[in-house]
Parts: C-alpha cells; sequence; structure tokens
C-alpha cells in the first residue's frame, strides 16, 4: 500500500446533515475490529463452511450439464480459472469494504450499503447524486438472481417428482414437465408462508448434507459408466462456451453472503484465508460433478444430476431425499429477496395491516415466480441467464467500480496506474459476459418457450 500524498486534499463533501457516509478525518485513527460488537463471531473455520453453504445451492446439481455445452477439457480449465477470477473479485469488494469501514468509522456494511457509500463519498462529486440509484441497482439485481434461484428449484423439484412417478424423464416433452412444476404451487406457496427463519435454518444443513453425498455418488456411478476420456470431446463452440460460462458463474458465486460473513467474523483481518480454503472446496466440488457427470453420462445426461443415477435402492432414496431439502430450501432462498422488496413495499401501507399485505406479496410473487419456471423449464439455460445477467453485474462489474472509486485516492492507483487497467479488465471480462451470456443463454430459453 502507497502512502498518500499530503499535498493531495480529500474531495469537497455535502454538509454532513445531507449525507448518510461521512467521511472523518485521517487523523482520527479507527479500529473497526475492536469496536465491533457481535454477541456470537465466527472464527475462520466456521467462516469457511458458511461461504461454502452460501456459494453451494441448487447450480451444482446441473453443472454438468454446462460441461456438455461446452467440452470436457475446456470446462474443466475454465471451471479452475473463474474459481481464481471470483476469489479475487471478492477479495477486492471485502478489501474495499474494509477501507471504507475505517474512512467512515464504521464496523460494518451490507452489500447496497457498500455501493451507495463508495458513490457518496467518492472522488467524483458528480456521481454523488447517483448513490441511491446505485443502490437500487444492487438491490434489484441481487432480487432478480435469488428469485431466478428459486425458479430452478421449483424445475428441479419437478422433474424429480416426473421421474419418481413415471420412471422416466422425457426432456422433448415439456409439457408434461409443466404441469408438475405448475402442481408445486399451492404447496409451495403454503411453504413460503413462513416468515421466520427459525423453523427453516436446520433444514440448510441437512441440505448441505445430502449436497455433498450427491457429489460423491456422482463420482462413483459415473466411474460405472464412463467410456473412455477421449470420446468426450474437449471443446465444441463459442455459443457453447458461453453458455457455460453462465452457468459455472451461477453454481460458484458468493457475492451475496461475502460481505454477511466478513461482518460476522471475529477476526475480519482473517478473510483472505477463508476466501481461498471455501472457494477451494467449492470449485474442486464443482469439477467432481461437472467433470465426472459429463464424462459418465454424456451428451444424454440429465438435469439435476442426481436423475442420472441408476434405478436402485439407494439412489432413488436419495432422490427423493434431495427433493425434500430442495422443496424446503426453496424458501430459505426466498426468505432473503422476499425481505429485501418487503423493505420497500410495507412503507406503503397501513403497518396494522402489515400481516396480510405481506402475505398478499408473498403469494403473488410465487405465482409469478412459477409462472416462468412453467414458461422456461430449462435448468441449464436459466441458470446460465442468471450468472451472465445478474452474476456478472454483482460479481465482477459492481466490484471493480466500488473498488476503483475506493482507491482512487488512497492507497492510489499505483505506478502505471495498474489498479486503473486492473480494474478496468475486471469490468470488461463482466461486460463480455453479461452481453455474450445473456444473448446465449436467452436463445435457449425461447427455444424453451417455442417448445
Amino acid at each position: 500500500m502507497e502512502s498518500q500524498d499530503p499535498s493531495r486534499k480529500p474531495p469537497p463533501q455535502p454538509p454532513p446533515e445531507k449525507r448518510k457516509y461521512v467521511l472523518h478525518s485521517e487523523k482520527e485513527p479507527f479500529d473497526f475490529v475492536t469496536a465491533r460488537n457481535i454477541a456470537k463471531p465466527t472464527n475462520v473455520l466456521e467462516s469457511t463452511g458458511h461461504l461454502i453453504k452460501g456459494c453451494l445451492g441448487g447450480g451444482i446439481l446441473g453443472i454438468h450439464e454446462a460441461y456438455m455445452k461446452c467440452g470436457l477439457w475446456t470446462s474443466l480449465v475454465v471451471t479452475i480459472i473463474f474459481g481464481f477470477y471470483i476469489t479475487y473479485c471478492l477479495h477486492i469488494l471485502v478489501t474495499s469494504a474494509q477501507i471504507l469501514y475505517q474512512r467512515l468509522h464504521m464496523t460494518e456494511m451490507s452489500y447496497p450499503d457498500l455501493a451507495e457509500a463508495s458513490f457518496e463519498v467518492g472522488p467524483f462529486p458528480r456521481l454523488r447524486k447517483y448513490s441511491k440509484w446505485f443502490r437500487y441497482a444492487v438491490d434489484l439485481t441481487i432480487c432478480i438472481d435469488l428469485f431466478g434461484a428459486c425458479c430452478v428449484y421449483q424445475i428441479i423439484i419437478a422433474k424429480t417428482i416426473e421421474q419418481l412417478v413415471e420412471g422416466v424423464d422425457d426432456q422433448k416433452d415439456l409439457n408434461r414437465l409443466r404441469l408438475y412444476v405448475l402442481a408445486l404451487l399451492v404447496p409451495i406457496m403454503m411453504l413460503c408462508m413462513i416468515t421466520t427463519l427459525k423453523y427453516l435454518a436446520p433444514f440448510s444443513l441437512l441440505a448441505d448434507l445430502f449436497i455433498v453425498v450427491c457429489v460423491v455418488a456422482t463420482v462413483v456411478y459415473c466411474l460405472r459408466e464412463a467410456p473412455s476420456i477421449s470420446s468426450r470431446p474437449a471443446w465444441k463452440n463459442a455459443l457453447g462456451f458461453f453458455e457455460f460460462s453462465g452457468i459455472v458463474v451461477f453454481s460458484m458465486e458468493g457475492v451475496g453472503v461475502t460481505l454477511p460473513i466478513e461482518n460476522n467474523m471475529k477476526d475480519p483481518k482473517q478473510f483472505p484465508k477463508v476466501l481461498c480454503m471455501g472457494m477451494t472446496v467449492v470449485v474442486t466440488f464443482l469439477i467432481m460433478v461437472g467433470f465426472f457427470g459429463y464424462w459418465g453420462y454424456g451428451e444424454n445426461s440429465l438435469s439435476p444430476v442426481t436423475l442420472n443415477f441408476p434405478s436402485e435402492i439407494f439412489p432413488t432414496i436419495l432422490k427423493c431425499l434431495m427433493g425434500i431439502m430442495i422443496f424446503i430450501t426453496f424458501a430459505l432462498n426466498f426468505w432473503a429477496p422476499f425481505n429485501l422488496v418487503w423493505h420497500y413495499m410495507s412503507k406503503k401501507h397501513d403497518p396494522k395491516k402489515h400481516w396480510i399485505w405481506e402475505r398478499v406479496y408473498r403469494a403473488t410473487f410465487i405465482v409469478v415466480i412459477t409462472a416462468i419456471a412453467i414458461a422456461f423449464p430449462n435448468i441449464g439455460n436459466l441458470m446460465g441467464l442468471l450468472g451472465a445477467f445478474c452474476l456478472s453485474n454483482m460479481g465482477f462489474i459492481f466490484p471493480a467500480m466500488i473498488d476503483l472509486l475506493v482507491i482512487w485516492q488512497d492507497p492510489g492507483l499505483g505506478k502505471y496506474k495498474w489498479r486503473l487497467w486492473r480494474s478496468v479488465f475486471v469490468i470488461l471480462i463482466g461486460i463480455l459476459l453479461f452481453v455474450a451470456g445473456t444473448y446465449s443463454n436467452l436463445k435457449g430459453l425461447i427455444s424453451s418457450l417455442n417448445s
């Protein structure tokens, strides 16, 4: 970190009473670690477990389909590259937050808080009036991503039930799958009327355990049927590559849980260790399911990966339990974005009637999610679209923008302005994934709409 030029003065700030975030003088030292007052802080190992749990979800059950779109060896290499790239972007996001903690004398911030603060106290006065809009952009992207993940979960549950009931999974007959998705509307709506997490949180741990079992089972069952590895193409085409990129980003991105985990750590300066250990496990699990899933089942592989397992007692039980766990974790995944939306919508209604309006909105959102899942019952392209459209912004573009605003003055851009070019590179990669990935996966979804 370079020393700040003493002759460089901070940009003029609006009056403190008009701003939510206020810069403090560097002569007033502030230790945000000591100032934090957390009742039950987490250590490095616990935080690593939370990060792994936050990154791994239903997306891992469809990663083998991404490998099928791109090619076996290309997918393997690009998965590792994306692992490093995403880890780095999460690192600069947390680093930017910790720099602002010291400047603003704050002990913690959420992702939307960080986005708003970076504009409001940044070096460019003209951007400050857009600080709220940047916050809303982050909020909206988070909601689209998590509500979209609920659509993916609903399709996974429907496909699992379809195979268990009928013994087959006809990928060409999407209308039958749509009926199963529709049949889930009422049960899921009733489940999502639960407004507190304490009844749902224990099932999250069970779901994580089942995902680990599914990873191991995938490797075991795939090796039983795996042909010569040379029979799987190493590369397919550019369109498949960008479809793959969206899915793999969706499957491993944990930007939504990164700052909450850091905010709850006993020693947040140790977060780089958490990031390295956690993302290593995440990337390893994704490779195990993706690589072995495609190698074993090839072009005929189904999503979720459990549908490819043989019709034996243990795999059948595993499919049933996995379906139940995803059904319950649907409510967990729905809880976070809905509360974000309800934060804004609740202000428009009489507090005495919040209990009824909250349930009306919950039911409305479930109907919309179900309608989208019925219209686009394609797990792979739906995950790819969410990864390309939402996570290219949340995971790459937004963190690089925040980092650039935070380090513009101190610690500075560095010799040859390398920090500037670093952030520009990250933003350009994010834009490429956003444009190409959104186009390729949207094209696939439109095809399913016409099926």
